[in-house]
């Protein structure tokens, strides 16, 4: 998957910190870096943990 709309962008208007997101997400800030640089493929477990922690649908931040 490749993001959609820049996960940095979604992040950034939520005003968090990649650590912050990593923390209510359970995962690691490398992990989020790496699936803000399209590094890193989520699964669709995490993928929609990130949409709900964004406020976004999953659709709107990854597509395949």
């Amino acid at each position: 998957m490749s993001p959609a709309l820049p996960l940095k962008t979604l992040r950034l208007e939520r005003n968090l910190t990649q650590a912050e997101l990593a923390r209510r997400l359970g995962i690691s800030s490398r992990t989020v870096r790496a699936m803000e640089a399209g590094t890193y493929s989520p699964s669709i477990t995490l993928a929609c943990r990130v949409a709900r922690e964004l406020g976004r649908p999953v659709e709107a931040i990854f597509h395949p």
